[in-house]
């Protein structure tokens, strides 16, 4: 396997992850005490407060998503300098 094909297999991985990830923090934040408070508090929909899905969704999605993502870069960039070296 030569580097090209290690490093398409790095980003395919990367790019795997990344979905896992903001798919699991989507789920984790859905699931939480937290965000049953804010979305299904009281009765008839007292207490809901949808400004928290607002503005805490679109973080959760991303910070699930560039987590992983910042991870694989930092491996990809160490498995490059690691072929430089030994290649």
């Amino acid at each position: 396997m030569d580097l090209r094909d290690q490093r398409n297999a790095v980003t395919c991985g990367g790019c795997v992850l990344s979905t896992a990830g903001a798919v699991t923090a989507l789920f984790l934040w859905a699931s939480s005490d937290r965000t049953h408070r804010h979305l299904g508090g009281g009765f008839e929909g007292e207490g809901t407060d949808y400004g928290a899905v607002l503005t805490e969704l679109p973080l959760v999605a991303l910070a699930g998503a560039a987590l992983p993502a910042f991870v694989t870069t930092l491996v990809a960039v160490l498995l490059g300098r690691a072929s430089d070296r030994h290649g």
